[in-house]
């Protein structure tokens, strides 16, 4: 099981998904990622830092990636540190990884050649498809959660109810570490804003 896939798996379903940011979207990955490692006992997350722990062979070439970029000297990493350096471009490379496995590919858009204009990448009918609906649709807590912090990037929206304190620990982090990068996204806004505005001579 690999939470990070299944979530963009149904991200970018037609019928259960939802338009993300490619920067929230790598977040949340990041900290779907964490929590399988802990999961495994690859990493412990005892307060707020990411303490490596065994490193356990995975059969998903993303999560071998991830145990091999842990920080392994002390104090370690923070979780939010984490969470931004692990996310960097990941969505991006965990979407061009399963287009290459056949299990998303990008809607044409309407009026123009695909070559020219890919459009959204949408999910193919496959079996990690349909077992990522069926976690999704079981309202698994921490897929639930992690999609909830995507989409609204508000930590009240993280249901935490009988999970380990670890977990909620991560999940806390990334509606955060969502507020935090909605927060820079206004202020550029309005920055920009305020230079065309002066640009403009108003």
């Amino acid at each position: 099981m690999n939470t990070a896939r299944d979530l963009l798996l149904i991200t970018l379903d037609p019928e259960h998904g939802a338009p993300a940011d490619q920067g929230a979207l790598s977040l949340a990955l990041a900290g779907g990622e964490l929590i399988d490692l802990m999961s495994v006992e690859a990493v412990a997350v005892p307060g707020e830092r990411v303490v490596p722990g065994l490193a356990p062979s995975q059969d998903d070439d993303m999560l071998s990636q991830a145990v091999s970029s842990l920080v392994r000297e002390q104090p370690y990493e923070l979780v939010d540190d984490w969470l931004w350096r692990r996310g960097r471009g990941l969505a991006a490379e965990y979407v061009t990884r399963l287009r290459a496995e056949g299990l998303v590919a990008r809607k044409p858009h309407r009026s123009m050649p695909a070559r020219l204009m890919p459009g959204r990448p949408e999910t193919l009918a496959s079996a990690a498809r349909r077992a990522a609906v069926a976690r999704w649709e079981e309202g698994e807590p921490v897929l639930q959660a992690l999609a909830a912090a995507l989409r609204r990037g508000d930590e009240s929206a993280v249901d935490a109810s009988g999970l380990p304190d670890p977990v909620v620990t991560v999940l806390a982090a990334v509606g955060g570490a969502e507020l935090e990068l909605e927060a820079e996204r206004q202020r550029r806004s309005v920055e920009n804003a305020a230079f065309d505005n002066i640009w403009r001579g108003a």
